[in-house]
């Protein structure tokens, strides 16, 4: 089975993860500089069969779009117009970066580990791509 990649898209950095080939566990892959995403899915897309992308959608608590969903909504316009056959879905991220940042306390990491801003968002790209996993079985 293809994987199904999920990324927590951001102005600076964007957290990826990606599931195994038997789409059951969620892992995180990497945290990049965001400009460079476009170059870095080419290249992913070209060693590894993905059949979905999933995004983390912005929204406020009271489910409207939040101030980042315009960012979010330029990248997806890049996204389809590079990868014209690759379904792209969007979810709902609320509270996934703050899930993230409690992952790391949880797992015992160090306040000098828990600033690193890569980390939080490949955890919350991971953390949103498990809940995708779980919703769709």
């Amino acid at each position: 089975m293809p994987r199904i990649l999920s990324i927590d898209y951001g102005l600076k950095r964007t957290g990826i993860a990606v599931t195994d080939e038997m789409q059951i566990i969620a892992s995180g892959l990497t945290t990049i500089p965001s400009e460079t995403l476009i170059p870095f899915l080419k290249e992913y897309f070209s060693k590894e069969k993905v059949e979905k992308v999933i995004i983390g959608e912005p929204k406020q608590m009271d489910g409207t779009p939040s101030e980042s969903a315009t960012l979010i909504e330029k990248f997806i316009v890049l996204f389809q117009k590079e990868f014209t056959t690759m379904p792209l879905e969007k979810i709902d991220e609320r509270f996934t970066s703050k899930m993230a940042f409690q992952t790391m306390i949880d797992s015992g990491l160090k306040k000098k580990q828990r600033q690193n801003k890569g980390l939080i968002d490949e955890i919350a790209a991971t953390i949103l791509l498990q809940d995708y996993l779980q919703y769709k079985r």
